[in-house]
């Protein structure tokens, strides 16, 4: 007695079912992973821009909206993106100086699955969180910074803090301040060169001396990064500084 053999219908069925499973753990895996090793937000930095009188802090959700207090010189904001599995929270203190002495607007983006790169929404869908801003800066560390450079062609400026563009806007006429860490061991300073021809030759390159890949957020260390030796308030200064020379030339 002969076995039958399957017909096309069922091995169509068989392979369906066999794609379906291997799609069904891909998801799940990457859900696993993104939920995993994220990095939270060091308590005392968020704290004391919290007792900061010159900087509100709202929580939307989708984003961490920091505003001038004094309500002056919000014409331009930036919508930042967090680096690959680290928290919006962790970018407030870098980001709170800019926003007390320029009167920037900030929006931290909440990636979807804290995943930059997993995250389809434009920049339309943090906007509106800040309806007074008339010009915008997109901008992002490591990750975030990638994602950034995908939306530019939607802002007036870019800013990228320990990242690059995998996309090429060399011809694009925006406004880029990079930012790099002498001390980064995951995006370092020979990378960030490397992939400087996407970027208009106006851009400014900044190297902030004893600055690791780490230096620009408060999520404590990763592996792989050099050991900085600039203080988490130096680095903050700094950055208030080089953003607020990049939102002069948009006013």
């Amino acid at each position: 007695m002969t076995a039958r053999r399957a017909g096309p219908r069922r091995v169509l069925a068989i392979v369906g079912a066999g794609l379906g499973i291997v799609l069904l753990l891909l998801v799940v895996g990457i859900l696993v992973w993104s939920g995993t090793g994220v990095r939270a937000a060091e308590p005392e930095p968020l704290a004391a821009v919290a007792a900061d009188p010159a900087v509100e802090v709202t929580d939307e959700g989708r984003a961490l909206v920091l505003s001038p207090a004094r309500g002056a010189g919000r014409d331009v904001g930036l919508v930042f993106i967090p680096g690959g599995k680290v928290e919006a929270e962790a970018y407030v203190a870098r980001l709170a100086g800019v926003v007390a002495d320029q009167g920037l607007t900030v929006v931290i983006t909440r990636p979807w699955l804290n995943l930059a790169f997993l995250d389809p929404r434009g920049l339309d869908s943090f906007t509106p969180l800040a309806p007074d801003v008339e010009a915008w800066i997109v901008g992002g560390h490591s990750l975030g910074g990638v994602r950034a450079c995908m939306l530019a062609d939607d802002a007036e400026a870019l800013v990228l803090f320990a990242s690059y563009c995998a996309a090429d806007l060399s011809q694009s006429g925006l406004p880029v301040l990079s930012v790099a860490g002498s001390e980064d061991g995951l995006s370092t300073p020979a990378d960030i060169a490397e992939a400087a021809h996407l970027l208009p030759r106006a851009a400014e390159f900044v190297e902030v001396p004893g600055a690791n890949h780490a230096s620009f957020g408060d999520y404590g260390r990763q592996a792989g990064d050099g050991r900085a030796s600039i203080t988490d308030e130096e680095m903050s200064a700094t950055i208030t500084h080089l953003l607020a020379g990049l939102v002069a030339q948009l006013r």
